[in-house]
């Protein structure tokens, strides 16, 4: 009779196998890290592919806490692990025991830390950069002899700025012996001491062809250097650490060559325009100067005996005229006090004639004053006269009207009147009695 296993069961034999099988317990392997995840509690959680497939992998906080490097996604690496199979799921996977950065990965490894521990010994330090000279009169080029750097550099200074030499200091640029040979280079031209300025470069290559420029006695030759370092190593966008370290780094072996050097069409526009600043400030001073002199032939001509007399003969008149002018004043103040006092001094007759002119006067000013207030007086009695005649009781009788009055009381309203009463009517040239025999209205 046939028997069936369970999934369990066979689940659990396949895990025997994987896990008892010696080859399998510790296992060598390097590719990608993929779908990379870090868990709360510190476990990293990531598949390793490479071109033709892939592995789930798990390294537990144990391990992981030993690593010198932060994983992250792509990295290429080199794992030591053991397979594990999942019961639940029926998955296997490798259970990661240790794990370093594969070939590339390891020299950045290497590159980030000894970046971070220059940096914090100062050899980044922005005061330790040397300025680099304006009109250098001599060039030097560390780098390979048959490269095209050199020919580069050499066709832009050439283009820019004839007024230089280049000095080649040939060095091997790649390789393990790379980094002592550009050290030598950089040593023996401060030795000469017959440049102003250094380019250290080579062009493009990959991390390892570039790693000579990484190591110290590359990078404690350009911190010592006495004379200003411009590094220009690969392409644009690769950074060594001896372009931290250089006092000027440029992207390319033609920029550095610009940078060491000034363009002569700058310096042609540059000394048009000192000669056109030096000639308006020439003539700036010469009109300050013409000024000046103007100013100071002015002065001598006062300063000089006739211009003095001139002067003194000026103040003489000024003051003769003021001398003049204060005895006419005084004089015809002393005239005026003489009048006053010969006015104050008149004969008795002159003052009666004074005083009845005098009288006559204000007799004349009375009588007008009289007329102007009889005149005011009259016009206000015409008004009110007029008022008055408007309100006379005769005029209005001269119109028709009468005046009624019962028991000697004057009527105003038909209903103070009764049939059979006894009135008075009086006009204006006469008093009539009446007897009321009947009334018309209410």
């Amino acid at each position: 009779m046939e028997q069936y296993l369970t999934v369990t069961a066979l689940t659990k034999y396949i895990k025997a196998k994987l896990e008892g099988d010696k080859h399998l317990f510790s296992i060598l392997l390097k590719g990608e890290i993929s779908n990379f995840k870090r868990h709360s509690r510190g476990h990293l959680y990531y598949t390793l592919k490479d071109e033709g497939a892939q592995i789930s992998a798990i390294m537990f906080s144990r391990d992981a806490d030993k690593l010198t490097f932060t994983p992250k996604e792509g990295d290429h690496v080199l794992i030591t692990g053991r397979i594990s199979l999942y019961e639940p799921s029926g998955t296997y996977s490798i259970q990661v025991t240790s794990m370093k950065l594969d070939g590339i990965g390891e020299l950045y490894l290497k590159y980030e830390t000894l970046k971070k521990e220059l940096e914090e010994k100062g050899y980044f330090a922005l005061e330790h950069k040397r300025e680099i000279p304006k009109f250098p009169k001599a060039i030097g080029v560390v780098t390979s002899p048959t490269g095209a750097v050199i020919e580069d550099i050499k066709h832009t200074v050439s283009r820019r700025y004839l007024l230089t030499e280049i000095h080649l200091y040939p060095a091997l640029v790649q390789g393990p012996d790379s980094a002592m040979s550009i050290r030598n280079q950089i040593l023996l031209a401060n030795t000469l001491k017959e440049v102003d300025v250094l380019i250290v470069g080579r062009g493009g290559g990959s991390i390892e062809d570039l790693w000579g420029f990484n190591e110290m006695p590359v990078i404690d030759a350009i911190y010592n250097s006495k004379i200003p370092v411009i590094t220009a190593i690969g392409h644009e966008t690769d950074y060594t650490l001896s372009d931290f370290v250089s006092d000027l780094r440029a992207p390319t072996p033609t920029a550095a060559a610009e940078l060491a050097t000034p363009n002569k069409a700058d310096l042609i526009i540059k000394i048009n325009e000192s000669v056109d600043q030096i000639q308006y400030k020439t003539k700036q001073v010469l009109s300050y100067k013409s000024r000046d002199l103007v100013y100071i032939d002015e002065r001598l001509e006062r300063l000089s005996p006739s211009g003095k007399l001139e002067l003194l003969k000026e103040k003489i008149d000024r003051a003769s005229k003021d001398i003049h002018l204060l005895f006419q004043g005084k004089l015809e103040n002393d005239h005026k006090k003489l009048e006053l006092y010969h006015s104050r001094l008149k004969s008795p007759l002159d003052q009666i004639k004074m005083l009845s002119q005098k009288r006559d006067n204000l007799h004349e000013k009375l009588k007008e004053k009289i007329l102007s207030i009889f005149t005011q007086k009259t016009y206000q009695f015409d008004v009110l006269r007029t008022k008055i005649q408007g309100l006379n009781p005769l005029v209005m009788m001269d119109q028709g009207f009468a005046l009624i009055k019962k028991d000697q009381n004057i009527i105003t309203s038909a209903n103070d009147l009764h049939i059979g009463d006894d009135v008075d009517i009086k006009f204006k040239d006469g008093t009539l009695g009446a007897k009321i025999t009947k009334k018309v209205g209410s």
